[in-house]
């Protein structure tokens, strides 16, 4: 059995095809976080994967946000699943259970910690030494405690006692369990590329319920990690370090240092592996012990800022017959249940329509759309010839019907002056009324092209009516062929010299408006031009511009990292 947890960083990160991306990972079991998908965007190529049976929880308050999701092999379907640490999600047959004591949580704590989409729960039948027993497996996705926002530290402490609440409630149900996931908090300095002061990383809330959900036993840092044979002793039975939970990776690997899973990806962190180890497997003490036979990281492994973890157990799992109702293969939009555009597409059986009494009433609007499609204009079809004489008069909704009341005119009538004397006559003939207009907007664009002309034109025109509408289109175009007249520019042409002259004024004017970025200085360590970098942070100096060693950011004995040059854009450059 083989499972990977994974912080995508948002599902596009498999835009080379998910099931690729799947089958390259090479597990059972894939816990992938930070989706950012919801449910009204989330497609059927993602949600349904050829081999695979998938577990989707969304954020239910913001877009693009949070988000976790597992896909299991066929060969490793659950026998139960679910979303959430509360139950409060959880509506249907199936479901894991298990909730533990919640008395200390007050039911709106409960539904905003379940809101976010942080959590999905999966149990699975193994064969553990010629002995069935369940794993259930919680794949989370922890709160980042923003310093602008004190309300957010709070908010992970709280989901940090929910979720053990939750696994050591099911380990008490007699299942294994095992926790994986970001949990968004280094646990030791070892896991961290830059540890602040020891007494201020040890006081660190999330760390300190790291200490007391983990284990610590006799698993200590001199262990030689080279000598396999002498794997950490894992036992339960130390009262200072009574965790029921294990940190896998470093129960196989005690001592290796630089082993981080996260990377800032604006300061380019990864190329000098500047980074933190916040993604982990954890797993109850027997089942660490006696099942887990090897844990790594893939920093090899890019498309987001975190990088994969893996594990492997010696049991073998024993697939459920179908998935539990939370799969995504039971969502109406995946289970052929809602209708979709290509339903109005079908071919419909011609026997069962010709059949219905062709004269009388149809039953629905389906079946009289269906009937007008077969044959709109079949004899003795009423409702067809109605359709038919009414279909010209019929218009997208939105768009304004066009409707012609009488002849139109040409083009040009649409920009004749309303002349003081003309008394419009209710009584004339429509032919006359069309004439009228077509040698007025003659007479108009004649005057429009030139003044010089006399109205010879016009009477032409009273002559031959049926010719007007080319006459006043082209117009101008034939007054030009019988008369060329040679347009001149009613100024001369400016000189050379001054026209540069004024480009130039022009171009130091503009550049006194508009600054272009300054000039970037050199580091003074590398000697290499540096980059502009702006203050995004709410304070006195947001907005504000700065200039820094364009290399990735690394420790400060690392003489390929950034350099300490630092130097603020002064006003007016």
């Amino acid at each position: 059995m083989k499972i990977v947890t994974w912080n995508i960083n948002g599902i596009r990160t498999f835009r080379g095809g998910i099931k690729k991306a799947l089958d390259s990972l090479d597990a059972d079991i894939i816990c992938v976080q930070e989706t950012k998908v919801t449910r009204d965007l989330l497609d059927e190529r993602t949600a349904i994967v050829d081999g695979y049976n998938s577990y989707f929880s969304f954020s239910r308050g913001r877009s693009g946000y949070s988000g976790v999701a597992t896909y299991c092999k066929d060969s490793a379907t659950p026998c139960a699943a679910g979303e959430g640490l509360t139950g409060l999600l959880t509506h249907h047959e199936g479901a894991v259970g298990c909730y533990g004591d919640q008395s200390e949580f007050c039911s709106e704590e409960l539904q905003l910690l379940d809101n976010e989409g942080r959590t999905v729960i999966t149990q699975h039948r193994v064969m553990c030494q010629d002995k069935e027993q369940t794993v259930t497996v919680i794949n989370v996705y922890c709160p980042r405690a923003d310093p602008e926002k004190p309300e957010r530290k709070q908010f992970k402490l709280q989901f940090y006692k929910l979720l053990q609440s939750r696994a050591e409630a099911i380990l008490k149900d007699g299942s294994h369990v095992i926790v994986l996931g970001d949990v968004n908090t280094s646990h030791r300095q070892i896991d961290h590329c830059d540890p602040s002061d020891i007494e201020d990383f040890i006081e660190n809330p999330g760390r300190k319920w790291l200490n007391g959900f983990l284990h610590s036993g006799r698993q200590t840092e001199e262990t030689n990690e080279e000598e396999p044979n002498e794997e950490p002793e894992v036992t339960s039975s130390d009262p200072v370090h009574g965790g029921k939970f294990v940190d896998t990776f470093r129960h196989f690997h005690p001592t290796r240092t630089s082993a981080f899973t996260c990377w800032s990806t604006m300061t380019g962190a990864r190329q000098t592996n500047y980074g933190t180890r916040i993604d982990y497997i954890f797993a109850d003490c027997q089942l660490a012990k006696e099942q887990f036979v090897a844990v790594d990281i893939m920093p090899e492994v890019e498309g987001s800022d975190h990088c994969p973890v893996w594990g492997k157990l010696s049991c073998s799992l024993l697939p459920s017959s179908k998935p539990p109702p939370f799969c995504t293969c039971y969502l109406p939009e995946f289970a052929g249940k809602q209708q979709k555009l290509s339903r109005f597409f079908v071919k419909v059986d011609q026997k069962s329509i010709q059949s219905e009494h062709r004269e009388g009433l149809p039953g629905s609007q389906e079946e009289e759309e269906l009937r007008e499609n077969l044959k709109p204009s079949g004899a003795g079809n009423a409702s067809g010839k109605k359709r038919l004489l009414t279909s010209d008069s019929v218009v997208p909704k939105g768009k304004k019907a066009k409707t012609c009341p009488k002849p139109q005119g040409s083009l040009l009538s649409f920009f004749k002056p309303k002349l003081p004397t003309a008394a419009p006559s209710t009584e004339a003939p429509e032919k006359k009324t069309l004439g009228t207009d077509k040698v007025t907007s003659s007479q108009n664009s004649q005057k429009a092209c030139t003044t010089s002309k006399d109205t010879s034109s016009v009477t032409s025109s009273e002559t031959v009516p049926e010719l007007l509408d080319d006459a006043s289109t082209k117009l101008c175009t034939s007054m030009k062929s019988d008369k060329p007249i040679n347009l001149k520019p009613l100024t001369p042409a400016p000189d050379v010299g001054q026209s540069g002259a004024k480009k130039e004024a022009s171009l130091g004017f503009w550049k006194s408006v508009l600054h272009g970025p300054p000039p970037p200085p050199s580091c003074k360590v590398h000697r290499e031009p540096c980059v502009l970098r702006t203050v995004k942070k709410e304070g006195p100096n947001m907005g504000k511009q700065f200039f820094v060693c364009a290399r990735p950011q690394g420790h400060a004995s690392n003489p390929d990292a950034r350099c300490s040059f630092f130097a603020w854009v002064e006003k007016g450059k």
